[in-house]
């Protein structure tokens, strides 16, 4: 009997975790578009510095991407969650608050000392803080799940 390709282990594993990777993406997609046009709103119609802005409009994209990600993004039937919603949470408020930092302080540097428009630099440190940042906290710290191990063999 010939095995499907992705009914090997191996093949299966890595498709599922390019899967959760790609649904935490678009999270974080959804989440960063909504915190960019905040930002824009309070920097544009209120004048309000962008770096005061970033850490606001970071709050209210950080509630959208955690729904997303605790119910859709990491998300499995077969492994729950270690951690309580509780203490997701608090993780989770650590990732964002440094999260936030992060992009105030790459913003800041872009547009100062590179001279690129503060909209154009945000961009660019929210897509690097988005992959090497919080995607890896979220899943291996904050929405870390219980993985079964496997019965042994006699």
């Amino acid at each position: 009997m010939i095995k499907k390709k992705w009914e090997n282990h191996r093949y299966k594993s890595l498709f599922d975790k390019l899967v959760i990777f790609f649904k935490a993406q678009i999270s974080a997609m959804i989440g960063g578009v909504s915190d960019y046009f905040i930002m824009l709103f309070f920097t544009q119609v209120f004048h309000i510095h962008y770096t005061i802005s970033i850490a606001i409009s970071g709050v209210l994209g950080a509630v959208i991407n955690f729904s997303l990600n605790k119910t859709w993004a990491f998300m499995s039937k077969q492994f729950p969650y270690k951690h309580t919603f509780r203490t997701q949470m608090m993780k989770f408020i650590v990732v964002v608050i440094n999260s936030i930092l992060l992009k105030i302080l790459g913003t800041y540097l872009f547009t100062t000392y590179m001279h690129i428009d503060y909209r154009i630099s945000r961009i660019i440190v929210d897509l690097i803080v988005s992959i090497a940042f919080n995607y890896n906290l979220q899943k291996y710290w904050v929405f870390k799940q219980v993985k079964q191990q496997p019965i042994p063999a006699n």
